[in-house]
C-alpha cells in the first residue's frame, strides 16, 4: 500500500490545489516580520514549556512524560456546540476550558490519588471510571467520552508492551524527530490522522506531531532537548490555529466557506474543505518559517532555529489570548479524534 505524502507533503499539495482556502502571500511577509520582531522571546524556545503547561507535573519527573502521553492521547474535539455550554473543570480555584479543562482534570485526578499517568491503570480503566477522572463543574460534560477512553485504553495496552513507559516506547524512535512520529503513528491507531485528497494519501498527524514537540519540551527543561530532525515538525493542524492565521491576514477563505462556518454547519472528517483549511494552514505557517529565516539570514546574517513547531507554540496561545479580536471568525467545527 502507498504511503501517505508527509504532513509538510500534504500542505503542499492541498495548498496548490484548494478551491476554498488560500494564502495570502502579503499575510505571510506580516506574520514573518512579527515573528521576526519576537524571535529573542522565551516564546520561541521549548524551555517555555512548562509556561505553556502550568497544569503538567514538573519536567524533572518521569510522571511528567506520562503525563504528556495521557494529555496528548486524549487532546481533541473541545470546542462547545454552544459558546455558552462548555465542559469547565476548577482546579485550585481556577475554572478551565477547553483543552486546559483536560489538563486540569488529569493533574486534579493525581491529586485525588488516582494513578492516571500509570499505563497499567488506564490501559484497564472502565469508561465510569474516566468519566469521574474528566468529571466538569459546569452542566456540559467533556465531549466524547467514549472516544477518549477507547484511544486511551489502546494507547496504555500498546505502551504496556513497551515495559509500561512511555519513554521506553518513544525511545524506539532513535532519538530522532521524524522517526519518533513514524512510530507513533504506526503503532498507536488513534493517532494515524490521514485523508484522501484528489485521489492522493494524505497526513496531518497533529497528535503525533504534538506528543513528540511535547517530549522535546519537556527534554530541553531538563537540559536534555538535544533531538535531532526537528525541522521535520509541521505546524499541528486543529481549528485554533488556522482562525488566527485567517485573523493575521494569512489565509483566506472563499464566501461559500466562510458562509458554511458561521452557518455552523458541522464537517466531517475528510470533507474537502476541511482537508483545505488543514493543509492550507500547514503550507502556510511553512511560508512563513521560511520568509523568517530569510529575514534571520539578511538582516542578521545567522541562521534562524525557529522551527515549525514553535510558530505553532506561539500562534495557538496568540489565538486564545485574542479570542475577543477575532469572534467574527468561526472555527470550522468537526468532530474526531484527531484533534
Amino acid at each position: 500500500m502507498e504511503q501517505p505524502l508527509s504532513p509538510r507533503e500534504s500542505g503542499q499539495f492541498v495548498a496548490e490545489r484548494s478551491q476554498d482556502v488560500f494564502i495570502n502571500e502579503d499575510g505571510v511577509e506580516n506574520v514573518a516580520e512579527m515573528l521576526y520582531a519576537l524571535k529573542e522571546s522565551e516564546a520561541f524556545t521549548a524551555r517555555g514549556w512548562k509556561k505553556m503547561n502550568p497544569l503538567a507535573p514538573s519536567p524533572d519527573t518521569d510522571e511528567a512524560i506520562n503525563w504528556v502521553f495521557v494529555t496528548d492521547t486524549m487532546n481533541f474535539s473541545f470546542w462547545p456546540d454552544k459558546e455558552d455550554q462548555q465542559c469547565e473543570v476548577i482546579y485550585k480555584g481556577n475554572t478551565y476550558k477547553g483543552y486546559m479543562s483536560l489538563c486540569a482534570a488529569v493533574t486534579r485526578a493525581m491529586g485525588e490519588g488516582v494513578p492516571i499517568t500509570d499505563p497499567s491503570y488506564f490501559s484497564q480503566m472502565s469508561e465510569a471510571d474516566l468519566a469521574h477522572v474528566l468529571r466538569s463543574d459546569s452542566d456540559t460534560p467533556m465531549p466524547m467520552l467514549k472516544d477518549r477512553h477507547r484511544v486511551l485504553t489502546e494507547a496504555g495496552r500498546v505502551l504496556m508492551q513497551h515495559s509500561g513507559s512511555f519513554r521506553d516506547f518513544i525511545s524506539r524512535g532513535q532519538n530522532d524527530a521524524e522517526k519518533m512520529v513514524h512510530y507513533i503513528v504506526d503503532n498507536i491507531p488513534s493517532y494515524r490522522d490521514e485523508a484522501t485528497y484528489e485521489g492522493k494519501g494524505i497526513s496531518f498527524y497533529k497528535r503525533a506531531q504534538i506528543l513528540v514537540a511535547d517530549f522535546w519540551g519537556i527534554m530541553e527543561a531538563r537540559g536534555e532537548g538535544n533531538i535531532p530532525n526537528l525541522d521535520y515538525l509541521t505546524m499541528f493542524a486543529d481549528y485554533r490555529v488556522p482562525q488566527a492565521l485567517v485573523h493575521l491576514k494569512a489565509l483566506r477563505y472563499s464566501n461559500a466557506l466562510m458562509e458554511a462556518l458561521k452557518n455552523g454547519e458541522l464537517i466531517h472528517s475528510g470533507d474537502r474543505r476541511e482537508v483545505e483549511i488543514r493543509g492550507c494552514s500547514i503550507w502556510c505557517v511553512e511560508k512563513i518559517r521560511n520568509r523568517l529565516w530569510e529575514l534571520v539570514k539578511e538582516r542578521d546574517g545567522q541562521t534562524c532555529d525557529i522551527n515549525s513547531a514553535l510558530i505553532d507554540f506561539y500562534l495557538w496561545p496568540y489565538a486564545k489570548q485574542h479570542q475577543g479580536e477575532m469572534a467574527h471568525i468561526p472555527i470550522h467545527h468537526t468532530r474526531c479524534i484527531y484533534y
